[in-house]
């Protein structure tokens, strides 16, 4: 049974017994009973307490959290906010560590540019956790990195020592060579891309703690590399981000070239190359094996250029990288297997842009990487030796010619001089006689006598 009820504006009150009356008048209508709707009125309203005081107790609580639980009786435990360590565009002035990752191996005669380097950096040193891996190295790595790290951190001027140091020490059955052509060879670097992804992937994850917000790789045979080169790649506040990196070469061979062709965007001719692969296969660049026509990163600088131009990547290097730490912590990583035809350095940047991280590059911020003679480099060096030596052979022989020839004339220029104009009166020095020889090999083609020797003839 509906109840309407008919009011005129003069029917409404704000009084409060007025309002109860209509209430009450209400629900006896409905047949409620007035006490379980009161008992239920409690219930209801000491729910909307209890979540009004819980709301006020964790926004008193501190700062922007809304929730911080307190675990004074537990000293073992600590408690980070991981929302507190995503990573800022002035990193440095809000004290965010960095976690600072060197692969090595047999990278002991580069140490002490390494770390020459190291000690100029202007990154506020305690800031920097260093985690060095050292694997499958034959020289004395492991030695000379201890050396070094034991002459920084004890150096009496207090900005120079880092912060938490781990050292690694892992063999992953690397056997590809440390030579350049080994390294660079094409046969090479499906299987040692694999490798190296594997390397970095346990160096991160052993070494990552949640009180990182940034994570930086750097190879260790960096040659010249700015002092700010954190703060210059993180003001720019990306995902992910690399610099340009080329090497100096000799006067003979050009004086510079790009170095790093991993970083690069994506184009058709690389996605049509990408289907007509295996599986497990894996694309790199700069082999003509593989022509994908990208863009690199590379070729794209400018001497005069602006270095905060930047440039949207797909693939990327792994000479020096700035990441965030939620992109590893959020499952991004280095493949060490196939993925879109990319292993280790180039995958994770495709991966990473796969997820919705944003990867960049610098075109015109450069960093330079040691120059390491290939093989066709040292022939053609060895090339250049044999002939500075025959050069210096035949100088010496002439030289001695020289004096017999002055020692056997002598005394017969005078002689000379006067017999000179006689012999040569009636020849006209200043002539310009051309001769056009053009066909002279070909005079005697006809000739039959002649058959067995052109047979033979060797240009």
């Amino acid at each position: 049974m509906s109840l309407v009820i008919l009011m005129t504006p003069y029917d409404v009150s704000d009084s409060p017994s007025r309002k109860a009356a209509s209430l009450v008048l209400v629900l006896k209508s409905l047949n409620v009973p007035v006490a379980l709707l009161q008992h239920k009125l409690k219930i209801l309203a000491g729910a909307v307490l209890m979540v009004l005081l819980t709301v006020l107790r964790m926004t008193a609580s501190s700062g922007d959290a809304l929730y911080l639980p307190s675990f004074s009786a537990f000293p073992s435990v600590r408690f980070y906010d991981l929302a507190n360590y995503v990573g800022s565009e002035d990193g440095w002035q809000r004290e965010e560590r960095v976690l600072f990752c060197v692969p090595l191996r047999d990278a002991a005669m580069h140490l002490p540019m390494f770390f020459s380097h190291m000690k100029n950096l202007t990154y506020p040193h305690e800031l920097i956790d260093l985690a060095f891996l050292v694997s499958d190295s034959s020289d004395d790595t492991m030695g000379e990195l201890k050396r070094h790290l034991k002459e920084v951190q004890t150096d009496p001027n207090p900005a120079m020592p880092f912060g938490e140091i781990e050292i690694f020490e892992k063999d992953f059955g690397q056997i590809i060579g440390q030579s350049f052509s080994d390294r660079h060879g094409f046969a090479a670097q499906g299987p040692r891309r694999k490798l190296m992804a594997r390397a970095r992937n346990w160096l991160w994850t052993v070494a990552i703690k949640p009180h990182h917000s940034w994570v930086y790789w750097r190879d260790a045979d960096v040659e010249t590399v700015p002092a700010t080169i954190m703060e210059d790649l993180m003001h720019h506040d990306k995902d992910v981000i690399v610099p340009n990196v080329w090497r100096p070469l000799p006067d003979w061979l050009g004086n510079q070239q790009p170095y790093d062709l991993n970083s690069w965007q994506e184009s058709e001719g690389g996605l049509q190359l990408a289907d007509t692969l295996d599986e497990d296969a894996c694309i790199v660049e700069g082999y003509v094996e593989y022509q994908t026509w990208r863009p690199h990163l590379a070729y794209l600088r400018d001497p005069y250029g602006d270095p905060e131009v930047e440039m949207d990547l797909d693939g990327i290097g792994g000479v020096s990288i700035l990441s965030k730490a939620r992109v590893f912590r959020t499952g991004s990583h280095f493949p060490a297997f196939s993925f879109e035809k990319h292993a280790e350095t180039e995958a994770f940047g495709k991966l990473s842009k796969r997820m919705g991280y944003s990867v960049v590059g610098l075109p015109h911020y450069v960093i330079w990487h040691i120059y390491e003679p290939s093989s066709d480099d040292l022939k053609y060096m060895e090339r250049m030796a044999l002939e500075e030596v025959r050069r210096i052979e035949h100088d010496k022989i002439m030289k001695v010619y020289g004096a017999v020839w002055e020692k056997g004339f002598e005394g017969k220029q005078p002689e000379w001089s006067r017999e000179k104009n006689q012999l040569l009166k009636n020849t006209e020095l200043n002539r310009l006689i051309n001769v056009d020889w053009s066909g002279a090999d070909l005079m005697y083609l006809d000739d039959e006598s002649n058959v067995k020797e052109l047979a033979d003839f060797h240009p």
